[in-house]
């Protein structure tokens, strides 16, 4: 059987998502070693606590600085004890933030290399302003790619699936295409800034040069990237695809016709949530679905 490994982003985090994870071999270890990078205790904010405290702890579990590094702990956690039971997967890709643990199932970069990079990361997407998001859901695509086309300053950021994407760009802009697209639902994004699109060039720039420092390793197993669905081993050519992915959209919905056109039988879902498994019963019709969220499901 051909398996693929996904792996979710940034809004599949949840309240008290480490406790479910808190018991595999490594954990601990894990989180230590990201609180010490963050100069915060990841782990405390990622647990279960008083519900007194819970609006607190949504808050820092919500913000990007917490949310990137501590969704790589736990999907790289379940990766190696996945890993330790002789599963592999035939290819591999992630959603935005989830390209990481990606990169990483494929041994592109080790556990202390991602953090290092996602702490950076995380950091630049926080800081960046002066943008808005919107999800859109059932439209017409031909409309939205005309609007699209006759406003500047608007991109379509992330492509999910032919009835669900996300544009991204200036406020005004983002407002006028709301304004004239026919669709079931529209829904403004909390976020700091224009993620995937070309507003977040500063930002690319500088992560690009953090990248450039780093040596990545030829993939074990072939990775499709948010920039490019076409999937490589190479390691120039997955760092190259990186460094695109903060100006440029994620391209899941080709990804997944990419998976297909693979022959792949099963998908699995590593992280919490299960935003991509919905995606793929809707678009990968036949196409075994199955999530790892926590230490329970590893028997998959």
């Amino acid at each position: 059987m051909t398996i693929a490994w996904v792996f979710p982003g940034q809004g599949s985090q949840k309240l008290g998502m480490a406790d479910f994870v808190l018991g595999l071999e490594g954990a601990q270890n894990r989180f230590d070693y990201a609180s010490e990078l963050l100069g915060r205790d990841l782990l405390s904010i990622c647990r279960s606590n008083e519900p007194s405290k819970a609006i607190d702890q949504l808050n820092d579990i919500n913000d990007t600085r917490n949310t990137q590094p501590a969704l790589f702990v736990i999907e790289s956690l379940l990766v190696d004890n996945l890993r330790r039971q002789g599963r592999e997967a035939s290819y591999v890709a992630g959603h935005s933030l989830g390209e990481f643990a990606a990169l990483y199932s494929a041994d592109v970069f080790d556990v202390e290399t991602a953090l290092r990079l996602l702490v950076c990361r995380s950091e630049l997407m926080a800081k960046a302003g002066g943008g808005a998001m919107s999800a859109v859901i059932g439209f017409d695509r031909n409309q939205l790619e005309e609007l699209i086309n006759k406003t500047d300053g608007v991109v379509i950021a992330n492509d999910n699936s032919s009835a669900q994407v996300v544009i991204s760009g200036l406020p005004e802009a983002v407002a006028l295409v709301s304004e004239k697209l026919r669709c079931k639902r529209l829904i403004p994004l909390s976020v700091s800034g224009a993620f995937h699109s070309p507003f977040m060039y500063d930002a690319s720039q500088v992560f690009s040069a953090e990248l450039d420092k780093i040596s990545f390793n030829d993939a074990r197993i072939p990775v499709l990237s948010n920039s490019d669905p076409v999937p490589t081993t190479n390691s120039e050519v997955l760092k190259n695809r990186l460094k695109l992915q903060m100006i440029s959209g994620v391209r899941w919905r080709e990804i997944m016709e990419t998976l297909v056109s693979k022959e792949i039988g099963t998908i699995v879902e590593i992280g919490p949530g299960n935003v991509l498994s919905g995606l793929a019963k809707r678009s990968m019709p036949g196409v075994s679905i199955s999530q790892i969220s926590c230490s329970n499901d590893l028997g998959y």
